[in-house]
This record gives structure tokens, sequence and C-alpha cells, in this order.
């Protein structure tokens, strides 16, 4: 069964990622989608299984980028940051990008 978190802190984590880290959230759509060519990225959701992109394409219609957390099911707040943080490192390694230090 999916674990699903609190309305809250999947609110926090939304706002953090969608108003501090769009390019991060591009670069996974980019990534992890179907296509290499969206222009804009905004994280939509996530649960214990993985996280959810609204990705805009070029023609401006949007698709959903569903991606699973690379560790597998998680249930606890802090492993949240630590597997979006682990996509970032996996889509950039995809896409030939070098990622920036975490702190």
């Amino acid at each position: 069964m999916t674990f699903r978190f609190d309305d809250a802190v999947v609110a926090g984590v939304l706002r953090h990622m969608n108003g501090d880290h769009s390019g991060d959230s591009l670069l996974i759509a980019r990534a992890f989608g179907p296509r290499r060519d969206y222009t804009a990225a905004t994280m939509a959701g996530f649960d214990g299984d993985g996280g959810e992109w609204l990705a805009q394409r070029g023609d401006g219609g949007t698709e959903a980028v569903r991606v699973p957390w690379p560790h597998g099911p998680i249930a606890e707040r802090p492993q949240v940051r630590r597997e979006i943080v682990a996509l970032y490192d996996a889509a950039c390694a995809r896409l030939g990008v070098e990622p920036r230090p975490h702190s």
C-alpha cells in the first residue's frame, strides 16, 4: 500500500521545490520523462512511491511525469529530501550536467 504524506508536508515540499528548485524539476522531467525538450516543470505531488512533475512542452501543452524514488518506497519526511536529491543527481548524470554541491 502506498504511503500518503500529510497535506502540510506535501504543501511544504512543493512550495520549496517550486519556489527554489524549478531548474531541478526541469532536469528531472527531462531526464525521466519521455521527452528532452520540456521548457519548464513544476513538482505537482508525491507519495511514498515517487514524485510527480508537470512538464511543459514546447507547444504549450503539459504532461505528467511520474518518477519512482531511487531507493524504493519511503514513509518519513526526511526521506523525501534524500530521494529528490538522488533524483536530481541521477538526472544530471543522465543528461551530462554537472550537479551543484548539496549542503
